[in-house]
């Protein structure tokens, strides 16, 4: 307590009693906190992760628990774990992206289309996905395909013509056409967008 504030993506020692107080964000809209030696409660599927859309993992955090934490390594914290990461962006976010499996259902000049216009970031936000606002892409197939697998970063495009980004909760299926996918080192990007944020695909 008391201390003076740390910078972004700093190693803090704490000790019994520390209370780490985490501010708003500046930039961005999740914070993390790691923790040497790991959260120790009961993998599920060899993870201690919480699946919320699919309910698998352990309980969610709430206001009041303790959590375990496991037996920190006895030597010193190694320097690729000291390394900084980058902060989230502001501003016009840039994204990566190569066309996807369904193309064909989209008129000709769709491609040019996702990548030649600017996207805003709505409020339908989440760990799920970010459903994206600008000029609607239009399809050739109308209606939905039989549901089959989509992978993180995934850009699917249900009636509407504005496309879903899938982040990392999102489901194993979809039924919309996937009309690209966002490189995979660029999804940390975008899973910091805010509502009103803009991007452009490349």
């Amino acid at each position: 307590r008391g201390s003076p504030p740390h910078p972004y993506a700093a190693a803090v020692v704490l000790d019994a009693g520390d209370a780490l107080e985490i501010g708003a964000a500046v930039a961005g809209i999740r914070w993390y906190v790691a923790v040497r030696g790991g959260i120790d409660v009961a993998p599920v599927l060899g993870s201690r992760a919480t699946d919320l859309l699919s309910r698998v993992g352990p309980a969610p955090i709430a206001v009041g628990d303790v959590l375990p934490v496991g037996s920190a390594p006895a030597r010193p914290v190694p320097p690729v774990d000291s390394l900084a990461v980058s902060a989230p962006a502001e501003g016009e976010v840039v994204l990566r992206a190569t066309p996807g499996p369904r193309l064909d259902w989209f008129v000709d000049g769709s491609w040019a289309a996702l990548l030649g216009h600017e996207w805003e970031v709505t409020a339908e936000a989440d760990r799920v996905g970010v459903r994206l606002d600008g000029e609607p892409l239009e399809r050739r197939i109308p209606g939905e395909l039989p549901s089959e697998g989509v992978v993180t970063g995934a850009l699917q495009v249900p009636p509407s013509g504005r496309p879903i980004l899938f982040l990392a909760d999102h489901p194993m299926t979809g039924g919309y056409p996937v009309i690209g996918v966002v490189a995979r080192d660029d999804v940390r990007l975008a899973a910091q967008l805010r509502p009103g944020q803009r991007i452009r695909f490349v």
